[in-house]
């Protein structure tokens, strides 16, 4: 077989799904483990449901995980002639036929198939009707003469050999009435066309591939190699589906999951290489393997995404973690001042401490990314007539330092506690409301330090405190 080729092919017909960017990526990550090429199809023939803007987030959601496709994108719409002229061919060969039952006796066909509780599959009426015999108020479908006798077998690359009975097989439709071509026709033509290898896809697919099969012998054409993935669930075991929450790289990207997190938990959801987890993009490239794909499907956890973006956050540079703060901000937030990066960044150290997401993060700095502090009722309520005094004092004692850290720092916490009766809560909590707008976020040093001095004393002077 000559150089690996793979396909993505999804519809522009709404958002990308979580399920399609996992088949996107072990596509890309097969071909790229065997330097071949991987190549994408907008399969845009659904003509009142296909949007530009569908395609653009596609593409852009590709890219984000880290996924680029070869050369320029396959556009179906543009090869219908190739998929009308494939199924004239068939017709020709007698590896097709048209039919002309209307659609009120194909109705009549479901409802006894209904009632006998048997799944649907056409009676091939019109399969050896002759064109003298034919309704001439009619236009009629073209369907593929499937094989009756006899059966198929798919060696599946994931699932192994599968058999079916040729019977099972209906005589599908390859052209509507209207001369428009179907998928299966559509996606065999384009597959062949664009010389692909291996085509990996989810396994509610697996009944195409055996009528796409069929065509791919009738045209005489090399049949590539399939393999067929297991779909992703719900926790709950149901399918997982667009209607779910978090079924987008969208919903992803705006809480703050980060690419490389998010790729390697699809990388490990249905895949594994011995006892790994985490994979680098080099790693994963090198390891990946379709001998690895389980048969069984697999449930979206998103506990577990949380877990493996909070790793990537720890360990990751911080130079890069701040890169991707100031993205996620700048399409979900407040675009951080160029200024800032001087305080945020050696304040990372703290600020993605306990942080699952990038949103975490966001709200440990929002007292440093925003110019101006904002006051809850209940967090001012905390601010009493004792808070105050403690407030101005600390303030005072602030201008006599040269140097802000720690160990200057804890002696006069210490003091004001002794002179209030308090604990270090009753000092540290009007602190930290005052300096930041809540009683929530990092430590309080670590607040103080990352503010510095002038900062600290101008949000300490705020006549809504005093």
């Amino acid at each position: 077989m000559s150089k690996v080729a793979t396909r993505f092919a999804p519809s522009p017909t709404g958002a990308l799904h979580i399920g399609g960017v996992r088949t996107a990526l072990f596509n890309w990550l097969y071909s790229k483990n065997q330097k071949g090429t991987f190549h994408l199809r907008i399969e845009d023939t659904d003509k009142e449901r296909s949007k530009d803007e569908h395609k653009i987030q596609i593409i852009k959601s590709l890219k984000w995980i880290g996924i680029e496709h070869d050369g320029d994108e396959y556009i179906q719409s543009t090869k219908i002639n190739d998929h009308i002229n494939t199924a004239n061919e068939l017709l020709k060969n007698n590896h097709a036929y048209k039919c002309y039952c209307s659609s009120e006796e194909i109705e009549n066909q479901k409802k006894r198939a209904k009632q006998k509780k048997l799944p649907y599959t056409y009676n091939r009426k019109c399969r050896e009707l002759s064109e003298s015999n034919n309704s001439k108020d009619i236009k009629p479908v073209v369907r593929f003469k499937s094989k009756i006798e006899g059966s198929s077998i798919l060696k599946d690359l994931v699932q192994g050999d599968v058999e079916i009975d040729n019977i099972t097989i209906e005589d599908f439709i390859i052209l509507r009435n209207d001369g428009t071509p179907t998928y299966n026709l559509s996606a065999t033509v384009d597959d062949h066309q664009m010389n692909m290898t291996h085509v990996i896809r989810g396994d509610d697919h697996k009944i195409n591939t055996f009528k796409q099969m069929q065509i791919y012998l009738s045209m005489k054409w090399e049949v590539p190699l399939f393999a067929h993935i297991p779909l992703i669930h719900t926790l709950e075991g149901k399918k997982l589906s667009k209607r779910d929450n978090a079924s987008t790289l969208d919903d992803y990207s705006k809480i703050g999951i980060m690419p490389d997190a998010l790729r390697n938990y699809l990388l490990r959801l249905g895949w594994s290489y011995e006892d790994k987890e985490i994979f680098t993009l080099e790693e994963s490239i090198k390891h990946f393997n379709l001998a690895g794909i389980g048969k069984s499907p697999s449930k979206l956890d998103m506990s577990r995404i949380l877990s493996m973006n909070e790793h990537y956050i720890k360990n990751i540079d911080e130079n890069e973690l701040y890169e991707h703060l100031v993205e996620y901000c700048e399409i979900y937030k407040e675009k951080i001042n160029p200024e800032k990066e001087a305080k945020i960044k050696p304040s990372l150290s703290f600020l993605k401490n306990k942080a699952k997401t990038l949103e975490d993060i966001f709200n440990n700095a929002k007292y440093i990314i925003l110019n101006e502090v904002k006051f809850g009722d209940e967090d001012l309520k905390l601010i009493d007539e004792k808070a105050k005094k403690i407030i101005v004092e600390f303030k005072s004692k602030l201008l006599s330092l040269s140097t802000l850290n720690k160990e200057v720092l804890e002696p006069i916490i210490n003091e004001l506690i002794k002179k209030y009766e308090t604990n270090f809560k009753g000092v540290g909590q009007p602190l930290r409301v005052a300096l930041t707008g809540s009683k929530f976020g990092p430590g309080l040093y670590d607040i103080i330090i990352s503010l510095g001095k002038e900062e600290v004393e101008k949000r300490l002077g705020s006549k809504i405190i005093t």
